[in-house]
């Protein structure tokens, strides 16, 4: 289907290969962590990695050796996204109502601990710590442990800025181990959030049912909905940068005009790496028969990214992506790395029930219970008739006993 324009009833997204093997392993690394601490940690480290695991003491953002204009770069994207936190914070308050039976409150409270893994590779992923510890830094959750096979200057500085209050310095599944069942003078944290790859994504998946986790991330992926494109170059810099990421990520265009479709396909063509990438099925042009159609499309792939190009309907039409960024000003490149929400988003069509990373899954809901001498009694006879049609004759009794 390479270098050809298909219709959206016929494409459907990439499945990933299985993972049987990996899911195998991981589930070893994971069971040795658990049974032998620190020991299993290392001794896996060493084995992947070629290190043992070792906590940094992370210095003061001004202590690290940066260029001004990367330190400047780092700072106004750290501001950028804690205003965004700070925003998302405001709607989290705590509420309550009185009525003849007593008060009840629902109220907010941050995760005491929580992990933020940052994946490693050639360059230091400076944005993922910023994205994965700053709502948790305005969350104000106590304890904000950064874990990383990384080292570079860059990404420490990025992780103290960030409010990271420890580092360990360690990668892979045996990371997300060390994070869930605690490493050195580190206690097991509540909740892990953060991107990785198919070893990390495994080991998340199988530490849930102890650890909160943030998502399960899949291969990047971007949807363009172009029906009037004034910067065809623009728009194809944006599909290549979000198929750029991994050999499995993917960017997707829909159009119900064949002319825009053809321009932007002949240009991929003629560009070295988007004619890779096209060959490579990353990137896929899509036309829809109509506006309903292509409607219909968007929400049903329900994309990671979800860019929307000259076109004057409604927005409340689109029900289901991570992100949305309206219009060519918004490159998809801006979310990742500065605008202000968070790039940690949903993928393979999670976007159908979930959204990005944001302050709200770094707080749990508590509720509040006062109950007054009246509605002692009025509550005692509804309960004491409910349990006792349930058949539970202790809940019955408690009930009984308070009339």
């Amino acid at each position: 289907m390479s270098g050809e324009i298909i219709q959206a009833r016929k494409y459907k997204r990439p499945q990933l290969k299985n993972q049987t093997n990996i899911t195998a392993t991981v589930a070893e690394i994971l069971e040795d962590i658990q049974n032998n601490g620190d020991d299993a940690v290392n001794r896996w480290s060493e084995q992947i990695d070629n290190k043992p695991a070792r906590l940094i003491t992370l210095k003061p953002f001004e202590d690290y050796d940066l260029s001004q204009r990367l330190s400047s770069a780092i700072e106004a994207a750290h501001r950028r996204i804690k205003r965004f936190c700070r925003f998302q914070l405001q709607q989290l308050t705590d509420q309550s109502f009185e009525d003849e039976v007593g008060s009840f409150s629902s109220v907010y409270r941050p995760i005491e601990r929580i992990g933020a893994y940052v994946p490693g590779g050639q360059f230091p992923l400076i944005s993922t710590a910023l994205m994965t510890l700053t709502p948790a830094q305005v969350a104000g959750c106590p304890v904000r442990i950064a874990c990383s096979p990384s080292e570079h200057p860059a990404l420490l500085a990025a992780a103290s800025l960030a409010g990271a209050t420890a580092f360990i310095s360690l990668g892979g599944a045996q990371a997300i181990g060390a994070l869930s069942y605690g490493f050195q003078n580190i206690d097991p944290v509540n909740m892990i959030v953060g991107p990785g790859n198919a070893y990390v994504n495994s080991a998340k998946a199988q530490v849930q049912h102890r650890t909160k986790i943030d998502t399960l991330a899949g291969p990047s992926e971007l949807l363009i909905y172009a029906n009037q494109v004034q910067n065809p170059e623009w728009i194809l810099l944006d599909a290549l940068a979000q198929a750029e990421h991994d050999p499995n990520a993917v960017s997707v265009v829909v159009s119900e005009k064949q002319d825009i479709l053809q321009q932007l396909l002949d240009a991929c063509q003629q560009h070295t790496e988007g004619a890779k990438l096209l060959a490579n099925e990353q990137i896929v042009f899509i036309q829809a028969m109509d506006e309903t159609e292509a409607i219909e499309f968007i929400n049903a792939y329900a994309p990671e990214h979800l860019m929307v190009c000259g076109h004057a309907f409604s927005l409340n039409k689109l029900t289901n992506y991570g992100s949305l960024f309206v219009g060519e000003n918004a490159a998809v490149a801006f979310g990742d790395y500065c605008s202000g929400p968070n790039h940690t988003l949903p993928t393979a069509g999670a976007a159908k029930f979930s959204g990005g990373l944001s302050v709200h899954q770094f707080m749990k809901v508590l509720t509040i219970q006062d109950i007054s001498d009246d509605g002692r009694q009025q509550m005692a006879r509804l309960a004491a008739t409910l349990a006792e049609a349930e058949g539970l004759i202790f809940h019955q009794q408690s009930a009984e006993i308070r009339k």
